[in-house]
């Protein structure tokens, strides 16, 4: 394999759940090209991913030498997975040096350039941190099945119970209930729950009730309030054993958050978040990241390449005029 310094292009690749972002990048920072597609679902075979990837790598012009791919991807949350997926990928003959992180580390990398924490809280949930000296600290993130609460698919489905609870009259009154059947266009939380059963109302469906349930909580509904209040408990549970691993707790740190819910920057939220964070560390630093996490993954590709600070710049003022693409 040729040395990372042969190479003059980077391809960043942002694959989630629910979409997938290319770059051809440039060593100086410059972005040439970028192409969107479908995400990666977890129960797709890998070569299924590699042909989504060849197509839009081809889209953006990257398939006409060999480069640096930094690939960051949704569903790889163990080492060995990583690994797999990078030898696939060398397979393709534009794929010179390769590199395959979990999509928190785009996210963490977009928000810092070197040690800090990263959530991502969007469909899912996952958190990631790196040490100065470049330990990881990681989840194994499989949701539920490996203790994990929290994300879009969480949060829209917690609001729907607590509203049909609030309904049937198990439940405490919430104005989650008329916002739901607002947002939904139907009539009773029963109507709400036959669908759900018959399969009329889908994932996506219980994941768009998400930002419905933080309006509500904005608002100052109590239930709705309790709920997000517990999403900021997860989120800074995950954060306290990765500092932990890391030994960073005392000094503090950088903690960047990303994803689609934590992005919406909802107060009551950011406000558990925050409050939380400082009750165990109180040196460090919470921050939303603006930078888009495909961003992320270029300059992870740009830091095999040796590039500067220069470079990394260039990358930030082509998310922030839009030619990355945005969330």
């Amino acid at each position: 394999m040729q040395h990372p310094a042969e190479f003059s292009k980077v391809i960043g690749i942002d694959a989630g759940g629910t979409k997938t972002d290319v770059a051809l990048v440039d060593a100086r920072g410059t972005v040439l090209a970028t192409a969107r597609g479908a995400g990666m679902r977890e129960d797709e075979p890998r070569s299924v991913w590699l042909d989504r990837l060849e197509d839009l790598v081809a889209r953006v012009g990257g398939t006409d030498e060999r480069t640096v791919v930094s690939a960051c991807m949704a569903h790889l949350d163990l080492p060995e997975e990583e690994d797999e997926f990078a030898a696939l990928l060398r397979t393709k003959p534009w794929a010179g040096d390769v590199l395959v992180r979990n999509d928190t580390l785009a996210v963490l990398r977009a928000g810092v350039p070197g040690e800090g924490v990263a959530v991502v809280c969007g469909t899912g949930i996952n958190c990631a941190g790196v040490g100065a000296d470049g330990r990881q600290a990681r989840f194994l993130a499989f949701g539920d099945r490996s203790g994990d609460w929290g994300g879009g698919n969480d949060l829209g489905m917690a609001a729907l119970w607590h509203a049909m609870r609030a309904e049937d009259g198990r439940g405490e009154p919430t104005e989650l209930v008329r916002a739901l059947l607002d947002h939904l266009g139907l009539g009773s939380m029963r109507e709400v729950a036959l669908r759900l059963r018959d399969d009329r109302l889908t994932s996506l469906d219980v994941r768009h009730c998400t930002p419905v349930l933080l309006d509500v909580a904005a608002k100052g509904d109590p239930v709705a309030t309790e709920l997000v209040r517990r999403q900021g408990e997860e989120i800074c549970s995950m954060t306290r054993v990765a500092m932990e691993r890391l030994g960073v707790t005392e000094r503090g740190t950088t903690v960047v958050l990303g994803g689609s819910v934590l992005a919406a920057r909802n107060p009551v939220l950011l406000s558990a978040i925050e409050e939380g964070v400082a009750a165990f560390s109180p040196s460090s630093t919470v921050v939303v990241t603006d930078t888009d996490p495909l961003a992320g993954a270029v300059l992870l590709g740009l830091d095999r390449l040796g590039a500067g600070p220069e470079p990394e710049q260039a990358v930030r003022r082509a998310v922030a005029r839009g030619a990355v693409p945005r969330h």
